[in-house]
C-alpha cells in the first residue's frame, strides 16, 4: 500500500499573530521583579492591570485599556499592600472590582472608579484575613458572583464570601487542606463543579470545590505538572511542566481517569515556565514561556491523536508574564479570536497581540464565534454555597446584539446607581443621551458648558473621557452600518425570492 499524507482541514490552521503598532502599547511601565510563576497582568474591556516594581510595600497600576503611549511615572496606583503583590484578578462580572493578593497574607478587593485612578489608592473595599503565610494565587469562580478562592505558601485553598456586610473578613467559608506542598496552579471547568489543581509535590488533583472532597490524584513519574487547566468541553485535562530530563512538556489527560496520561509531547530543552491558555470557543491551546518570544498554538480534539500543532507566532521580544482579554473585548471586525498583553520587562513595554482568522468576508463570522460565556453571574453566593450549580449565562458577540455591560453607571453587584446630573437640570444614563433629548457629548459631560479642568491629572482624565466616547460611537455607527448592510441583504433576497416564485 502506497504511503499517502493525510490532511486534517481547521478553520484555525492559518491563525496568525499581530502585534500593536508602538503607539498602541503601553510605554513606560515599571513590571515587577518578582519571581513569582504567575502572569503579573489582569485584563478586561476597560482596564487594564499589571503589578509594579515599587519600595515599601506592593503596588499594581490600573490603565484604561485605550491609556496607549508613555505611561506617566507618577500615575496613581493600587499600594494598599504591606508587601509584594503577586497576583491581581479581575472580577468576571464586575469590570470595576478586582482582587490582589500579597507576601504579607492577605487577600484585598478594590473597586477602581469608573473614571479610573486620580490619585494613590489605599482602602479596600474588602480584606480577607485567613492565610498564615504568603498567597500566591486567587481565582474567582467561573459562575458563582463574589465566591473568590485563594491559595498560599501555608498549602491552604481557601474560599471566601464576599456578600456579607464586614470589610475585613477573617473565617473563610471553606479551607481546603488536602495538599501538602505549595499549590501552583487551579483551574475549574465551565460550571464549577470541578477544581483541578498541581502542587509542587508533583501530583495533579481533581477535586470537589464546594466541599474540598478528593475525587482524583495522580502522580506521574515521568511529568513534573506546574500548572493545568480544565477542557471539559472534550473532557480532558492538560497539564504543562517538566519531563524526567527537565524539557518542557505538555501531557493531556482523561478528565474520568487520571491513572495514565494519553499524550505525552516535549516541546524543548528550555528552562523557561510555560503559561498554557485555552479557548473553548474554538478548541485551541496556546502556550507561552517565560523568557521566550514565541507562542506555540495548537487545536484540541475529543478523538486521537487529540493534540494537532497549527503554528507558531515568534517575536525577538522575550515575555515575562501574559494577560488575556475577555472573548467580549474582542474587535469582531477584524476576526479576532484571542488577545494577549506581553509584558517585555527590557523595555518596560507592554504589547497588545492579536491573534487573527484570515477571512476576506469583512461580515460577522459566526463560525468562528459561538455564544460564550458573559459577564453575568449564573448564580448568587449563598445559591452556590446552598448545593446549587448552573453553567454560565452566555452571550452572542455579533454586532448589534444587545449586550449586558457591566460598568460604572449601575453597579449591581453592589446595589448602587450612579446618575449624572446634566447642565440645566437634565440626567442621562451611559447612553449618551440626556433626559430632555439633547445628545451628550463625553460620557454625560457638555463640554460647552462645563468648567475647564485646573490640573493636568483632570485634563488627562478629561482628555481620556473623551477618547473613549469617540470610540464607542466610532463602534455604534461600525455596528449601525453592518446591521444595515445585513438588512439590505435581507431585503434583495426577498425581492429575488419573490420574482422566482412569479
Amino acid at each position: 500500500m502506497s504511503w499517502r499524507p493525510q490532511y486534517r482541514s481547521s478553520k484555525f490552521r492559518h491563525v496568525y499573530g499581530k502585534p500593536a503598532p508602538k503607539e498602541s502599547c503601553y510605554d513606560g511601565v515599571p513590571i515587577t521583579c518578582s519571581v513569582q510563576d504567575n502572569n503579573f497582568c489582569a485584563v478586561n474591556p476597560r482596564f487594564l492591570a499589571v503589578i509594579t516594581e515599587c519600595a515599601g510595600g506592593g503596588a499594581f497600576l490600573v490603565l484604561s485599556v485605550h491609556h496607549t503611549g508613555k505611561v506617566d511615572p507618577h500615575h496613581p496606583r493600587v499600594s494598599g499592600h504591606r508587601g509584594k503583590v503577586l497576583d491581581v484578578k479581575w472580577n468576571p462580572f464586575d469590570d470595576y472590582c478586582i482582587a490582589s493578593c500579597s507576601e504579607d497574607a492577605t487577600v484585598k478587593v478594590w473597586e477602581i472608579p469608573p473614571h479610573g485612578l486620580l490619585k494613590n489608592m489605599t482602602v479596600a473595599w474588602k480584606e480577607l484575613q485567613g492565610h498564615s503565610r504568603r498567597v500566591s494565587l486567587i481565582e474567582w469562580h467561573p459562575t458563582a458572583n463574589n465566591i473568590l478562592f485563594s491559595t498560599a505558601y501555608d498549602y491552604k485553598v481557601m474560599i471566601w464570601n464576599l456578600d456579607c456586610p464586614e470589610q475585613v473578613i477573617k473565617n473563610p467559608v471553606r479551607t481546603i487542606s488536602l495538599h501538602t506542598d505549595v499549590v501552583l496552579s487551579m483551574s475549574f471547568n465551565t460550571d464549577a463543579t470541578l477544581l483541578a489543581t498541581t502542587c509542587k509535590d508533583k501530583k495533579v488533583r481533581l477535586l470537589e470545590p464546594r466541599s474540598g472532597t478528593l475525587l482524583q490524584e495522580t502522580n506521574c513519574k515521568t511529568h513534573k505538572a506546574s500548572k493545568v487547566l480544565i477542557l471539559d468541553n472534550v473532557n480532558k485535562l492538560l497539564t504543562s511542566g517538566t519531563s524526567r530530563w527537565n524539557d518542557r512538556q505538555i501531557v493531556l489527560w482523561d478528565l474520568g481517569d487520571l491513572s495514565v496520561p494519553l499524550v505525552e509531547e516535549n516541546l524543548d530543552g528550555s528552562s523557561g515556565f510555560l503559561f498554557p491558555f485555552y479557548d473553548p470557543d474554538t478548541h485551541m491551546l496556546y502556550l507561552a514561556g517565560k523568557g521566550d518570544g514565541n507562542i506555540r498554538y495548537y487545536e484540541i480534539s475529543s478523538e486521537k491523536p487529540y493534540i494537532h500543532y497549527l503554528t507558531e507566532y515568534r517575536s525577538n521580544l522575550p515575555q515575562k508574564g501574559m494577560g488575556v482579554m475577555p472573548k467580549r473585548g474582542l474587535d469582531v471586525s477584524m476576526c479576532e479570536v484571542f488577545r494577549f498583553y506581553k509584558l517585555v520587562t527590557i523595555k518596560t513595554l507592554i504589547e497588545p497581540l492579536s491573534m487573527i482568522v484570515p477571512r476576506r468576508s469583512e461580515s460577522y463570522q459566526e463560525d468562528i464565534y459561538p455564544m460564550t460565556a458573559g459577564n453575568k453571574p449564573a448564580l448568587t453566593a449563598n445559591e452556590w454555597l446552598s448545593g446549587i450549580d448552573r453553567g454560565p449565562v452566555l452571550m452572542s458577540l455579533k454586532p448589534g446584539h444587545p449586550m449586558d455591560e457591566s460598568n460604572g453607571e449601575t453597579d449591581k453587584a453592589h446595589g448602587r446607581a450612579y446618575i449624572r446630573e446634566q447642565p440645566g437640570g437634565g440626567k442621562t444614563a451611559n447612553n449618551g443621551v440626556a433626559g430632555d433629548g439633547r445628545t451628550v457629548v463625553t460620557n454625560g459631560q457638555d463640554f460647552l458648558l462645563c468648567s475647564p479642568p485646573k490640573t493636568e491629572n483632570e485634563l488627562r482624565v478629561k482628555f481620556h473621557k473623551q477618547q473613549d466616547e469617540i470610540r464607542r460611537l466610532v463602534e455604534l455607527l461600525q455596528q449601525r452600518d453592518v446591521h444595515i448592510k445585513q438588512l439590505e441583504l435581507e431585503i434583495n433576497n426577498l425581492k429575488n425570492s419573490q420574482q422566482n416564485s412569479l
